[in-house]
């Protein structure tokens, strides 16, 4: 009983710092911000008993303690999430924030992660399809970047990668497709460009159809038509043809190459530069 109240004691007694003072309640003021540094207990077993709480400005600097704890943690995490969602580290400057506002399409990229919670829930995902150079990358990978900053994790990667894996871990190839699936959001970057072999579209087939029995949502970028993706000329090309318009709605990128044009724009800065 005596180690009890011992403890009590030691727990009740306030930090009492240069300019505190005894308010009329016989309460501990603190001298900087004029707010209580004690409570009365109201309840049994310790009835009447002053036990210390934090002032106003000590509570003020715990609240900034915590907000930069969570800061941290929070940059940690998106930082780690952006390691392992992407294949190539130059993807995580692929953000709204860097959006040179030439492509009209990404008004679907905002749209996409401000209802992430329904596009997740309905496992809505699109199809971003049109010619080279036209932003299709870029418009998926700010919806990754937007998505992971939310602490979401996203995987955007390629076929001709997956392939490549696959083959090189042909006996862990169900683990693998397994862990493309965990992701909250899977974009296949560049779909078309791998090896059309038989069992190159066999593995996309069992990527797309394992994403699509996971019910969640997938993002596809790539420069095959929409009416080939309609109309398929063989079997195999047509299921997996078949799960990708089931699963996202086509969204058409057409206009200027912008890779063209910003070949273009170094050009004439070199000119310049050499004038």
């Amino acid at each position: 009983m005596n180690d009890f109240e011992n403890i009590v004691k030691r727990l009740s007694a306030p930090q009492v710092e240069q300019g505190d003072y005894m308010g009329e309640d016989g309460l501990l003021y603190c001298g900087k911000c004029r707010t209580p540094k004690q409570f009365r207990m109201e309840t049994p077993p310790m009835e009447g008993r002053l036990l210390p709480c934090p002032c106003r400005c000590e509570q003020e600097r715990l609240d900034r303690e915590a907000a930069e704890q969570e800061a941290q943690r929070h940059r940690h995490a998106v930082a780690e999430l952006k390691r392992r969602g992407f294949t190539d580290p130059a993807m995580r400057e692929w953000t709204f924030a860097n959006d040179n506002g030439r492509c009209p399409q990404m008004k679907h990229a905002h749209f996409y992660v401000e209802h992430w919670d329904t596009m997740l829930a309905e496992n809505i995902g699109y199809l971003l399809w049109g010619g080279v150079g036209t932003g299709k990358s870029y418009f998926a990978g700010c919806v990754a970047n937007a998505l992971m900053e939310q602490e979401i994790a996203v995987r955007m990667t390629n076929f001709a990668l997956i392939l490549n894996d696959l083959t090189a871990s042909f006996e862990g190839r169900n683990d693998y497709i397994a862990q493309l699936c965990r992701a909250m959001l899977l974009i296949i970057d560049d779909f078309g460009m791998e090896r059309g072999t038989e069992y190159g579209l066999e593995q996309v087939y069992n990527v797309i159809d394992s994403r699509y029995r996971s019910r969640k949502p997938l993002i596809v970028t790539t420069n095959i038509p929409l009416h080939d993706l309609q109309h398929p000329l063989d079997t195999a090309h047509a299921r997996i043809y078949d799960r990708l318009l089931e699963m996202c709605a086509p969204i058409r990128f057409s206009g200027e190459n912008f890779r063209k044009i910003t070949a273009q724009d170094k050009l004439a800065r070199l000119k310049n530069l050499m004038d």
